[in-house]
């Protein structure tokens, strides 16, 4: 979160640290933050009120509700204590993945993502890429026959309805369009068993098995 003058983070249900919904904001600039506090209680000074730098709070800047429930905040906060545990996790079904899946790989029958050596993985998504997107409908219905929520990424927003209304003549981006018709993503988080994630891996072996046959 500390790329730029602003970063966010979110605490969605399908994120590796969670409170359902909600998010954070990072800043290193004292004028944005307490902007950025103003905007989130309703547009009132009451966190400088709460410090006691001003005698009563009011309306000060347009705004919203933005404040995390206490239910949520205590969730997250859990979420938070188990960070590196979470992490270790994930990593862990990660990396089963990644070691048995990479003979198929080898052989051509699908590609996997490589992290960079000297890059440090979150390990929020496990993906593999299908050779033509009829592999891809396919390997995906498989899965789903199988038990396994397994699901493609996104559409890109330039060939989405709402895309196609930005522009008359939306871009060619052929690689974009390769990848997210070749997509697939596995199930991972810190809530899969070993068992689990090994039932993941033999139905996609048990695919690629059937595609050679």
């Amino acid at each position: 979160g500390t790329l730029g003058t602003i970063g966010c983070y979110s605490f969605h249900a399908t994120k590796n640290l969670t409170s359902g919904e909600g998010g954070a904001f990072l800043t290193n600039d004292p004028i944005l933050a307490r902007r950025a506090e103003m905007i989130r209680e309703k547009g009132t000074n009451r966190a400088a009120f709460l410090r006691g730098e001003v005698d009563k709070y009011t309306w000060v800047a347009a705004g919203s509700s933005y404040i995390l429930s206490d239910i949520l905040a205590a969730l997250l906060a859990v979420q938070l204590s188990r960070r590196e545990m979470i992490l270790s996790r994930r990593q862990g079904i990660w990396q089963m993945y990644q070691q048995a899946l990479t003979p198929l790989a080898a052989q051509g029958q699908l590609f996997l993502a490589q992290n960079p050596p000297e890059a440090r993985s979150n390990h929020h998504i496990f993906y593999l890429r299908t050779r033509t997107a009829d592999e891809q409908e396919r390997l995906l219905a498989s899965l789903k026959a199988a038990g396994i929520p397994a699901a493609f990424h996104y559409v890109p927003l330039h060939t989405s309805p709402f895309g196609r209304t930005l522009s008359p003549h939306p871009p060619s981006l052929p690689v974009t369009e390769q990848a997210a018709t070749t997509l697939v993503r596995l199930p991972i988080g810190a809530h899969l068993s070993g068992q689990q994630a090994e039932y993941v891996i033999n139905a996609v072996l048990d695919f690629y098995t059937s595609q050679r046959s």
